[in-house]
């Protein structure tokens, strides 16, 4: 019987977050790409929270923005209330995070990647990987269609062997009740992939019209609302915002769900998969954080034209009747009506160990990975990785020297080194601790460390690097001219620190120094400063940041050099540190299990101790030609 053959450059498994970024990346790239889905209705599907960015992950989407990635873009045309995070704090932490209209997201993540060139978009389920001595050449759906491909991008989300539970009842679907993916996973154990067993959860949605607001405190956004990609005009995306609620759990609450705890298939082991620390089910936190009387609830609309409403933060997969108890007894939810039940989902997802920084797994050459299948969590973290690994997957085709951000240029770097380089025992989510650098890899400067990186692969054009280079000239200009403007100790100057509660000048002082005063900024300095050129918003933050915070930055600027040497001493993937005396048992066990690509990455591995790093430094001096 015949089969369709089709020939493609790149082939996507997934069109969520890490999918959808994946394959726009690789067609915007100029190669003929096609990505699979198991239903087109659910491309970019937000089948959990229903916002983007938040702390640290607001990082990310900016990076992704700044390289040329969709999702930036996205959100600011759906979203329905905008927040910047951490205001209170310095700018290292400030993190921009927007509720989504759900819908209209999909929506508009669907009608870009139908409308964009060199790709098409394919509801089937991928059933096999096609490998070929090592090297992918292809995929096969459960049709029994072979699509053939210089390189694939598995984007498989959780959709894995996925099962979804609550109480007793257990399906075997996807997220929403969508169709599971229940035969890749065997065909890619066949071809020596690591399969691991993850799980998540979300929270019941409930009916709007069944909650008390009188009882929870009102959440709105930024008065000034600040977009998230580089190239939204700020003021096109000023409008009316739509209300988040707080509320809180209690004492009843908690007792129903100790009560209960036999029920939870979390705590009866009917569930097999890890779950993410850091994003735990209500039932975690009672049992882990007893000592706590009350956790937040966030009530967050699903979108502007549904009544759903999400309740964050109350994660479980506790029986039916127990979620409506535990519900009901929060206030404002006193007579709530669940839409949607709570429930776990657990999936099959991919050791990242397995990949090189390149997202690029190190035994099928041409076979790439990124997002949840990597075994991280979040929207964000999906995205990011997807987008590198579409990336990587077309400069490969391409020929081209494949992208690597290391942990000193990007959140995105830190997050795929952790991936390929420490053990994962649980979904991975990104933090702003995680980042070594952090006062470098702020969310307001992405573009100034990435676009020009994003301008060389080719995916931001002329027009946006242009800007991006008036944009560094004018930060540069601006601050050379601060740091020749001088005033004196006039009756003018001494008044304007009288007001600002300053120490008055003994004598002339230059305008840079007394930006660097806390209680003055590049800002209140303008009342004094004669001959300020007019610039932008963004243009006047980073004059601003770089002045106020020059010490910490050079230091930090010290630290990335270090860091850089140690990434410079390459370590060739097939060495056997066996032969390096010194090196102890575990450390030679880890190094061959990760195969690192450089003494920093070697460093960076669980169980390689600072010592061992020393001996490797010693071996590589004396036999240079071995270890490269």
């Amino acid at each position: 019987m015949a089969v369709l053959k089709e020939n493609y450059d790149i082939v996507v498994v997934g069109a969520g977050h890490a999918g959808c970024e994946a394959a726009l990346a690789a067609a915007r790239l100029g190669l003929e790409t096609i990505v699979f889905t198991i239903s087109i209705d659910s491309i970019a599907m937000m089948p959990c929270n229903p916002n983007i960015g938040g702390s640290s992950k607001g990082h990310l989407v900016r990076e992704l923005d700044a390289l040329g990635g969709e999702m930036g873009k996205n959100i600011d045309k759906t979203f329905i209330q905008s927040k910047m995070l951490n205001k209170s704090k310095g700018p290292a932490v400030h993190s921009l995070r927007a509720q989504a209209d759900k819908q209209r997201y999909t929506y508009e993540m669907r009608k870009t990647l139908e409308n964009t060139a060199h790709l098409t978009v394919r509801q089937a389920e991928v059933s096999e990987i096609m490998v070929d001595n090592g090297k992918i050449v292809g995929v096969k759906t459960i049709s029994g269609a072979q699509y053939f491909a210089k390189a694939v991008v598995l984007t498989t989300g959780v959709y894995l062997r996925s099962r979804c539970i609550y109480g007793d009842v257990s399906n075997y679907t996807g997220p929403n009740g969508l169709k599971s993916a229940d035969l890749l996973t065997d065909s890619l154990i066949k071809n020596g992939i690591e399969i691991m067993r993850f799980k998540t959860g979300t929270p019941a949605r409930v009916d709007k019209r069944s909650i008390d607001f009188t009882k929870m405190e009102e959440q709105f956004g930024d008065e000034r609302i600040v977009p998230f990609s580089f190239t939204t005009d700020p003021d096109s995306v000023q409008r009316k915002q739509v209300s988040c609620w707080l509320t809180y759990t209690n004492e009843k609450t908690h007792q129903i769900i100790r009560d209960n705890i036999d029920r939870s298939p979390l705590f009866s082991g009917a569930i097999e998969g890890t779950g993410p620390r850091y994003c735990p089910s209500i039932e975690d936190k009672v049992v882990k954080f007893a000592d706590k009387d009350r956790h937040q609830v966030f009530i967050e609309p699903e979108g502007e034209y549904t009544n759903e409403m999400y309740l964050g933060g109350m994660s479980s997969s506790l029986p039916e009747d127990v979620q409506y108890e535990m519900y009901r007894s929060v206030a404002g939810l006193e007579n709530v009506v669940i839409t949607r039940n709570a429930y776990a989902i657990e999936y099959d997802c991919f050791n990242p160990r397995q990949l090189k920084p390149t997202l690029e797994f190190k035994k099928i050459d041409g076979l790439f990975s990124g997002g949840q299948s990597n075994g991280s969590s979040g929207y964000e973290e999906a995205a990011v990785q997807g987008l590198i690994a579409g990336i990587n997957a077309a400069l490969k085709v391409l020929g081209r020297q494949q992208l690597i951000l290391d942990r000193s240029s990007a959140y995105i770097g830190v997050l795929i080194d952790d991936l390929v380089t420490k053990e994962n025992k649980e979904p991975y989510r990104m933090m702003t601790s995680r980042a070594e650098y952090r006062l470098l890899l702020r969310q307001d400067n992405a573009d100034l460390r990435l676009t020009e990186i994003g301008y060389n692969v080719g995916l931001i054009d002329q027009e946006r690097y242009d800007k991006l280079i008036l944009k560094k000239e004018q930060i540069k200009g601006e601050i050379q001219r601060l740091e020749n403007t001088t005033v004196g100790a006039n009756p003018e100057i001494q008044n304007f620190l009288e007001l600002h509660n300053s120490t008055p000048l003994k004598s002339g002082s230059t305008l840079i120094e007394l930006i660097k005063r806390p209680e003055l900024s590049y800002e209140l300095i303008e009342a004094i400063d004669r001959n300020r050129p007019k610039l932008s918003a963004d243009v006047c933050e980073q004059v601003n940041i770089e002045i106020k915070y020059e010490g910490y930055i050079k230091r930090q600027l010290q630290q990335v050099e270090q860091f850089k040497k140690l990434e410079k001493k390459k370590l060739s993937v097939d060495f056997d540190y066996s032969q390096v005396k010194g090196l102890r048992k575990e450390a030679i066990q880890k190094l061959d299990m990760y195969k690192p690509m450089s003494i920093g990455q070697a460093s960076r591995i669980s169980g390689v101790s600072p010592a061992d790093i020393s001996v490797l430094l010693i071996y590589l001096e004396q036999n240079k030609n071995k270890l490269q």
